[in-house]
């Protein structure tokens, strides 16, 4: 199964990459791996303090098939990691580049959202945070995550539909992605 790189920085979102990391190894085999700036901890937008393994100097040469930005607010301010040439040349290396809530302004800002149907918190999210992104008219208004050329992305209210195009692009099959939507559904019917 596929390698499933998770990017965390300080202030990330905690129920953002719960569904992907805490299915996507144990149930379908996917090998999960947590990066961050710089190994050491980092503490989530709910107070958790993680431990992270792996720095971003470790990524690329891990040869991950998918790359995962998790969301947070540090994506709105200066104090963001620059990753715009890792996720370039990740997905020129053939990984899908993936990203939730202000995890996309990092796709936006590496340009991967120019020309492919994409989706973020809102059109007006993406114009006011990254000076150059060029997408609008691409740009999918839609409560569920969106998949075009290897690059997934959502708003950060749509974390179900985000982990299943991940793992989808990780090689999980549509029918198993199917139930576990149905699955994590089922207290909303």
């Amino acid at each position: 199964m596929a390698k499933v790189a998770l990017i965390l920085t300080e202030g990330f979102a905690d129920w953002e990459y719960a569904l992907i990391a805490g299915t996507g190894g144990p149930y379908y085999g996917a090998e999960t791996r947590f990066f961050a700036h710089r190994a050491g901890e980092v503490t989530s937008l709910g107070g958790l303090k993680a431990m992270v393994p792996h720095g971003l100097d470790e990524l690329a040469a891990w040869k991950p098939e998918v790359v995962v930005v998790v969301g947070g607010s540090i994506w709105e301010t200066e104090s963001a990691p620059d990753i715009a040439d890792l996720l370039a040349r990740c997905h020129k290396e053939g990984a899908t580049i993936a990203g939730i809530c202000g995890g996309t302004l990092a796709l936006a800002r590496a340009g991967l959202l120019n020309g492919v149907a994409h989706t973020s918190n809102a059109l007006e999210f993406l114009q006011t945070h990254v000076t150059d992104y060029n997408g609008a008219e691409n740009y999918k208004e839609t409560p569920k995550a969106v998949s075009s050329d290897r690059v997934v992305t959502a708003a950060g209210t749509s974390p179900v539909t985000f982990a299943a195009e991940v793992l989808k692009s990780a090689g999980v099959p549509e029918a198993a992605l199917g139930e576990l939507q149905n699955w994590l559904a089922a207290e909303h019917a």
